[in-house]
């Protein structure tokens, strides 16, 4: 089986694009949150600077510093051409919407909320999701109408 590394962005109907998808979303995830921990180093010396600067009110942004680093990181790869995280492409993924658009940023910012909200509400259990929904979508997957296909 052979899939198009640049997905189209409609879902495809072949059940082999969601084979395997939901291991292979947790090893992304792995690999993104330390990217984005990777990423808060240099951005909190850059929010020290700007504290400087701005006589101590830079400083407010170091409570929300995880969540802006975050949320550029996922906003701009999940929009960007490959519909993918880096670690999704290490993994051999990508998301796509059921109504064939493109993932623009306010929907992958949206995809980002509704993960870390619903997995605060449901813990880990949210995982368990995947293995009963088709396509092995997950809660905030469904709520958002978007599924993750394998590229790989």
């Amino acid at each position: 089986m052979t899939l198009d590394p640049n997905p189209i962005y409609a879902a495809p109907e072949d059940w082999r694009a969601y084979s395997g998808v939901l291991s292979r979303r947790v090893f992304a995830f792995l690999i993104d949150y330390l990217i984005v921990a990777a990423l808060w180093v240099p951005a909190a010396v850059l929010v020290f600077f700007i504290g400087v600067l701005t006589l101590g009110l830079g400083f407010l942004l170091y409570p929300i510093l995880f969540f802006i680093v975050a949320g550029l990181y996922f906003g701009l790869s999940l929009s960007g051409p490959s519909q993918a995280t880096p670690g999704m492409r290490a993994m051999g993924i990508a998301m796509v919407r059921l109504d064939g658009r493109r993932i623009d940023f306010v929907t992958a910012i949206a995809h980002l909320a509704l993960f870390w909200i619903l997995n605060s509400i449901l813990t880990p259990l949210i995982l368990l999701a995947g293995l009963f929904i088709e396509r092995s979508r997950l809660v905030h997957d469904l709520l958002l109408g978007t599924a993750t296909v394998r590229t790989a």
